[in-house]
This record gives structure tokens, sequence and C-alpha cells, in this order.
């Protein structure tokens, strides 16, 4: 479903109350790391969903089809990759304006899921500061300093 972007959190944790006092066929909900704007829910059918949703504060309303397996699989890999990420290693960016570019991370703070890094291939190396969730591994620091 869509939501305000920024509210994420606070949207699930009202649905989740909420779900706890009715009797729709909800089963879970999901907030993505990177994902804005956008709660995962899932329900026995869209009906049960849109009546769940309704007149909530945040929720601006349902995507026009519901999520396959595959992309909700997509979804939960990449945000269980972001962990692993360290400083020194090369990572590929997988959305934002830099997709597809690859990129040495000089510093990571997981805190704010955020890492810096440092774009390769370009003609002026500047550090840029992305959101893990943008980023997949592609070669960790520990496997460079051993060849």
């Amino acid at each position: 479903m869509k939501v305000t972007s920024g509210q994420e959190r606070i949207a699930a944790n009202m649905l989740q109350n909420k779900a706890g006092k009715t009797d729709l066929p909800i089963y879970s909900l999901i907030v993505v790391e990177g994902m804005r704007g956008y709660i995962i829910v899932e329900a026995e059918d869209e009906l049960s969903c849109r009546s769940f949703i309704s007149k909530e504060r945040n929720i601006r309303g349902m995507l026009s089809k519901p999520l396959s397996p595959e992309e909700m699989d997509k979804l939960i890999q990449s945000s269980t990759a972001v962990q692993e990420i360290g400083k020194d290693d090369t990572v590929e960016f997988t959305s934002g304006p830099f997709k597809g570019y690859k990129a040495r991370v000089l510093k990571v703070d997981d805190a704010k899921s955020d890492i810096t890094v440092e774009l390769q291939d370009v003609v002026v190396p500047i550090p840029i500061t992305t959101k893990m969730s943008t980023a997949k591994i592609i070669k960790k620091a520990h496997a460079e300093q051993s060849e």
C-alpha cells in the first residue's frame, strides 16, 4: 500500500494495533528499509485489505496489482544483505540515480543505515552518502586484501 513518505513505521504501528482489534484476515505488515512510501500488507484478499486500510491517516491507497512471490523475495533479500556491507567493500547500486555504478565503501553508519562511497570509473571521484538498501555487495574487502 502507499503511505506518506517517511511515515511508514508510524502507519505500520497504527495498522498493527488496528489488526489486533479487527476480525479481518490480515496476516502480516512489512516495512522494508529503503522502500519509502510503501508498506507491504499480507491479507486473504484485496477486499479485506481495502476495508482494513480505509479512512486511516497517512494511508494513500493500494497498488493496482499485488506483489508476486518473486518480487517479495527480491525485496526481503536486498534488506537482509544490507547488514553485511563493510568498509572497503565494493558495491553496485541496484536502484536510484547511480543504478548500475560500482563504488568502494569509505564509511558505514549502521545507526542510519547509510554508507559513504566513492564511485569507480568516474573522472572525478566524489564521496557520496546513500542508503545501504540501494546497493549490493559484489566484492568483500577481506577478499581483496588476500590477493
